[in-house]
């Protein structure tokens, strides 16, 4: 037991220093490029920090097993908006742009119900099946192609070098990129190596395999997002955060279960109608917070609501264990 809570404390330091040397790189390349930090936390950091969710979902498909593939990435969304972006906008509200508002705010509701849209039978021109096929799965990653290109394209704008001038210390291109995959190593194992001895304690303790898979697993897969996020909140860096958390949900479904659907189709049987209500109200929730309340902001009254609506779902999944 000693030797789990060891390697457990290994594995969280290696999630902390991990974060804090990828926001801090991730910085310098938006500098560097005159891309804003929203769009490096979008691509670059939201793509990263989803490398678990790809991993567990790219195995379970190649296993013939869509169950885990889908159930990591709906519970992954779920506590990423509810929970981690709630967590850090209690931490620093989040000021939202005219250009998150129009275009990745949205994008994040359209692909959530696009996949609740392709989870239905035959939605493909009357081809398919019910859940992800092989033709749904080519869709999504032709989505994810296309709007990473616009991404880019459009983070080069003037407000974007205008956001990025101010401060931080310049670093060669080299040790940015570096920094950025070092920490993202930093994070992935160290994401493993905590999950892993949780694991281990939580059976040593008694607990149900059933309570571990949706506390200790579920939330795993997302810590590489919930340290990048609480460490971008403390450096005051609230876009960077926030991209990369739309950028983690959008990638989660349109980049990791269209690939995991174009490995092998994934069935919708396992998920509960419960599911995937509470994957359309985080999205809906992050939507209304920034187009009908008072301001251009996601602050601490919205990240109570989040984490509030997040324990609402987790206290539902206990009572249904």
């Amino acid at each position: 037991m000693l030797l789990y809570i060891a390697l457990l404390v290994a594995g969280l330091l290696l999630v902390v220093f991990g974060a804090e040397y990828m926001v801090d790189g991730a910085s310098s390349i938006a500098r560097r490029f005159g891309l804003s930090e929203f769009v490096i936390g979008l691509t670059i950091v939201g793509i990263g920090t989803s490398a678990p969710e790809m991993v567990v979902s790219f195995i379970g498909a190649i296993q013939g097993n869509g169950d885990i593939s889908l159930g990591n990435i709906v519970g992954s969304n779920i506590f990423n908006t509810l929970l981690i972006l709630g967590l850090t906008a209690l931490i620093l509200p989040m000021d939202v742009t005219p250009s998150n508002r129009k275009r990745d705010i949205p994008m994040n509701l359209a692909v959530t119900l696009l996949l609740i849209l392709l989870g239905l039978n035959y939605t493909i021109f009357g081809l398919g099946i019910d859940g992800l096929s092989r033709p749904d799965g080519g869709l999504l990653l032709l989505i994810f192609l296309v709007y990473m290109i616009f991404s880019f394209n459009r983070g080069k704008d003037s407000k974007a070098t205008e956001e990025t001038d101010s401060g931080g210390p310049s670093r060669p291109l080299w040790l940015a990129a570096i920094m950025v995959l070092g920490g993202l190593a930093a994070l992935v194992f160290g994401g493993n190596l905590f999950v892993d001895n949780a694991t281990n304690i939580a059976r040593g303790l008694g607990v149900s395999d059933k309570f571990i898979a949706i506390t200790i697993l579920a939330g795993g897969t997302s810590l590489p997002e919930l340290a990048t996020c609480v460490a971008a909140a403390v450096k005051k860096k609230g876009q960077l955060a926030l991209g990369n958390i739309i950028g983690s949900n959008i990638s989660n479904i349109i980049l990791i279960l269209g690939g995991s659907a174009l490995i092998n189709p994934i069935s919708f049987s396992s998920i509960t109608p419960v599911d995937v209500l509470a994957l359309v109200i985080s999205a809906l929730a992050l939507i209304i917070s920034c187009f009908f309340a008072r301001r251009n902001v996601i602050d601490r009254w919205d990240g109570t609501l989040f984490v509030l609506l997040w324990l609402a779902y987790m206290a539902y999944l206990v009572i249904n264990l």
